[in-house]
């Protein structure tokens, strides 16, 4: 495999993070769009995440003054900004609902740099805010019983339809912890980790059996969803059937499950990347005119209806939550699908509308796999660099 340095993909990638560098940290998007040109928490820990595998230390920097920027914005009881706009210093922590997923990768951008670099003046300098964030992640369990309840547009999917006990935020919850314990040396953290471990292994995987059920619902609501994977998530009324890539590769990433579990799994995921000859959609399938619950996905958004079927958070494919993917299968022993997830993700980020290459959008279609979304997305750049490192040996702290 050809050291990532040398390939001109990874070295758009870098150059992409680096003008999208400001005193604040990174902005979404070097494009003057919209608010893209503010320092989101998720983006930016994310683009941190890939500066840290990268070892480039103006990039490391600069996820740095991310961390300062997020923290201290942070809401007195305990939210995490969604953006802070550097020209004003005015902060967002959500639209019609606040991020629960925020609270989570702000801890994880945190105690990674401090693992990374050796440096624990800043995870000394937050850890009261830091123990803010694990306290209200406790208390929106609402009912104690070890999982966080998602209000819907609560994460990352902020105009897709799912709402309640979602995996993706659960999964982010135990990282968060288990770096806590790592960093703090407090076994307080790990324990809590370990006690939604166990929850999520015993509800999010088909069970045949109808027993440690997290609610009665789940006994008759689980009857057609897939044992090849781990589902979306849940709430009184359904279980989600789709594929949720983000989740299920975070769950590849976090050891989660059994032997058995896992290897279903990666048979599904390469499986599906065989007939797919391309980036994974984040969820899968996607809806349509009909589906039950198509009506809430098409009314849930601010300015426009964006989640048609095949596109943006219904169906779309994200370079960065695919960069994820690959760092899962590399993390699995699976190199050479990895290494064709990475060439996917080059292909889409050098895809662009203008007279020019490397427009790195936001996502691309799921069916015509044509780019759409906002242009030069840094986050876009770090599913590149994630997937490269890994690859070529490197590895988030989990």
């Amino acid at each position: 495999m050809t050291s990532p340095e040398q390939t001109e993909a990874y070295l758009k990638s870098i150059e992409l993070l680096k003008s999208s560098s400001t005193p604040f940290g990174f902005v979404a998007s070097i494009n003057e769009i919209s608010n893209y040109t503010r320092v989101w928490t998720r983006d930016a820990t994310i683009t941190g995440l890939a500066s840290l595998l990268s070892g480039d230390k103006q990039l490391t920097e600069t996820f740095k003054n991310v961390i300062k920027t997020i923290f201290d914005h942070q809401h007195q009881v305990g939210f995490m900004p969604s953006n802070v706009d550097p020209a004003n210093g005015k902060v967002s922590y959500g639209g019609t609902v606040g991020r629960t997923d925020n609270v989570c990768w702000a801890p994880v951008g945190l105690l990674s740099y401090t693992l990374f670099t050796g440096d624990y003046s800043l995870s000394t300098q937050y850890r009261v805010e830091v123990d803010k964030c694990f306290a209200l992640l406790n208390a929106w369990e609402y009912n104690g019983k070890g999982l966080v309840y998602v209000p819907q547009s609560g994460d990352w999917a902020d105009e897709y339809m799912q709402h309640g006990y979602i995996l993706y935020n659960q999964l982010l919850r135990i990282w968060a912890l288990e770096l806590a314990g790592k960093v703090y040396h407090d076994s307080r953290y790990l324990e809590k980790a370990d006690e939604i471990r166990l929850i999520v292994e015993l509800n999010y995987w088909k069970n045949t059996e109808n027993t440690m059920n997290y609610a009665p619902n789940m006994i008759h609501q689980s009857k057609d969803i897939s044992d090849e994977f781990w589902v979306m998530g849940f709430n009184p009324s359904r279980i989600y059937p789709q594929f949720d890539l983000q989740a299920n590769s975070l769950a590849l990433l976090l050891n989660i499950g059994n032997t058995e579990q896992k290897d279903k799994l990666l048979n599904y995921i390469i499986t599906f990347i065989d007939r797919q000859q391309n980036l994974l959609p984040s969820f899968y399938p996607s809806l349509k005119e009909g589906d039950i619950l198509y009506e809430d996905l098409r009314h849930n958004y601010a300015y426009e209806f964006r989640n048609f079927p095949d596109e943006f958070h219904n169906g779309g494919l994200w370079q960065v939550w695919n960069g994820f993917l690959s760092a899962a299968l590399v993390s699995s022993g699976k190199v050479d699908q990895a290494e064709k997830v990475l060439e996917y993700i080059k292909q889409a980020n050098l895809k662009n509308t203008d007279a020019k290459s490397w427009g790195f959008y936001e996502n691309c279609n799921g069916s015509t796999f044509e780019p759409i979304g906002v242009q030069y997305c840094t986050w876009s750049a770090s599913g590149q660099i994630i997937a490269s490192e890994y690859i070529n040996g490197k590895k988030l702290i989990i």
